[in-house]
């Protein structure tokens, strides 16, 4: 089976957005844009194949759609728990992941944040409630729709988010402030479903290692006004 044939079944090559995700996407469902559309559209031109887009509203929902055969291609952070369904290129762009709590708050530092009696919210399914769920021992995660959302509705010690939203909701809402450093890194990358053929999989790798380096990476942010992601460090090629 050759590579078209093999990523593109059908002969269109689907790809799940996450719309959720603002530093990778923006727009609408109709009119989506970002690195992540330009990425999609980027493989489809390289495979000879139109492209079909899923905007999706959250990283789980992309993901559900990668593994339940609605998609070919996604466009998620790298996980443990997503790599068990999930192959994954190297990383495209590095994203930071970041506490919020009210200025009152006496946590001075992201590495105070795992504590008895610590609550913090998160968006259910993000690569941060995986990261958190995983690594936090005594801090409570508590999921919704959005990090600061559920941070703030239900009055919660610290909220998690991506850091530009993050950034964004405490120059909305005075008397919060942004725990540094960032407590995580969050490293997206495009993935397919793991039954693809090896030439698949090394034709993807080696696409996303083109894009870093030709600054096609570096553009499409530049063009969406994403100046909170950085593009990733050279990866293996085959």
């Amino acid at each position: 089976m050759d590579i078209v044939s093999d990523l593109a079944p059908i002969g269109t090559l689907r790809a799940s957005i996450n719309l959720g995700n603002p530093v990778l996407a923006q727009g609408t469902a109709e009119q989506p844009r970002g690195v992540t559309v330009d990425l999609a559209r980027e493989l489809g031109a390289r495979l000879g194949v139109p492209v079909e887009l899923t905007c999706c509203g959250a990283a789980r929902e992309s993901f559900e759609a990668m593994v339940q055969g609605r998609a070919d291609v996604c466009f998620l952070a790298v996980d443990p728990a997503r790599e068990a369904s999930v192959a994954f290129t190297a990383p495209y762009v590095v994203i930071e992941g970041v506490y919020v709590v009210a200025e009152t708050s006496p946590l001075g530092s992201a590495a105070e944040v795992d504590r008895e009696g610590v609550r913090v919210g998160v968006k259910d399914g993000s690569a941060y409630d995986l990261f958190l769920s995983r690594t936090l021992r005594h801090a409570e995660v508590v999921r919704g729709a959005e990090g600061t959302t559920v941070f703030a509705d239900r009055h919660l010690e610290v909220g998690a988010g991506i850091r530009q939203p993050v950034l964004d909701f405490v120059a909305a809402h005075p008397g919060h402030r942004v725990l540094e450093p960032a407590f995580m890194e969050i490293a997206q990358a495009v993935g397919t479903t793991r039954d693809r053929s090896a030439a698949t999989l090394a034709f993807l790798r080696d696409v996303v290692e083109d894009l870093k380096a030709e600054g096609f990476v570096a553009d499409a942010l530049a063009r969406s006004g994403r100046n909170d992601a950085r593009v990733a460090p050279p990866g293996p090629r085959t």
